[in-house]
């Protein structure tokens, strides 16, 4: 999927300048990498807030028109307004199409409905990462990465080595070495709660064990009551 959208060069920067931008309706940024100077940019709010809405936009390659010509870029970073919905700033890098690059790629779960662990277990999918880093070259990096769950069942896991990667495409190097689970089963609390009342062992005292305890206990409150007649004659003494 191809994502274009337009910028402008701006030559007034500082906060005052930044602060009229953003009044105007404007957001200011900047384009750096490719061994190019970096360059500040402007773009038109309501168009940058409309393309940070699509996922793709986050974690594709774009087309960037500016000053009359085309620039392949990432997304890098997009500074928010603390509670309300204002682009502060915004942060593009220029792609080298010879040179590998490291994002982070959502990843999109398909048949969890169907797998044994929910449709017979009746267990719940929790997601562990709900996007990974990769690295790969600017041509093959994909808009997501599909985990397939419809093999995954109560107790056992997905992990990152798991993951059928699209061509070209791998797991930075520390994400490999670790192989963390991405995605797992469990139970809901309830069936839990359940299964371990269900599974507690019942004691019941029945026949001669009944009679032997109620013995005891009488055993216990006539030695109370001596105890207590030898207090009394103290006492008077």
């Amino acid at each position: 999927m191809k994502i274009e959208f337009t910028a402008f060069p701006r030559t007034a920067q500082g906060t005052g300048a930044s602060r009229r931008m953003r009044i105007a309706g404007k957001v200011p940024g900047i384009v750096y990498g490719a061994d190019k100077a970096a360059t500040p940019i402007e773009m038109d709010h309501q168009a940058l807030f409309r393309h940070l809405k699509m996922e793709a936009f986050h974690a594709s390659v774009l087309d960037m028109n500016i000053d009359g010509g085309k620039q392949q870029v990432l997304l890098r970073d997009v500074q928010m307004h603390p509670f309300r919905q204002i682009v502060l700033h915004v942060d593009f890098q220029r792609v080298d199409k010879n040179h590998k690059i490291h994002m982070k790629v959502p990843l999109h779960f398909i048949n969890a409905e169907i797998c044994p662990g929910v449709k017979v277990g009746g267990a719940l999918v929790n997601h562990v990462f709900n996007e990974i880093d990769i690295q790969c070259l600017p041509d093959d990096l994909p808009e997501f990465i599909t985990v397939d769950l419809a093999k995954l069942d109560i107790g056992h896991s997905v992990h990152i080595n798991d993951v059928q990667m699209p061509k070209g495409v791998e797991p930075i190097s520390r994400l490999k070495k670790d192989n963390p689970a991405i995605v797992n089963l469990q139970l809901p609390r309830a069936a839990v709660v359940e299964e371990e009342t269900t599974a507690a062992p019942k004691t019941e005292i029945t026949g001669q064990a009944a009679l032997d305890a109620a013995a005891k206990d009488g055993d216990k409150k006539d030695a109370g009551k001596k105890d207590a007649g030898k207090k009394d004659a103290g006492k008077k003494a």
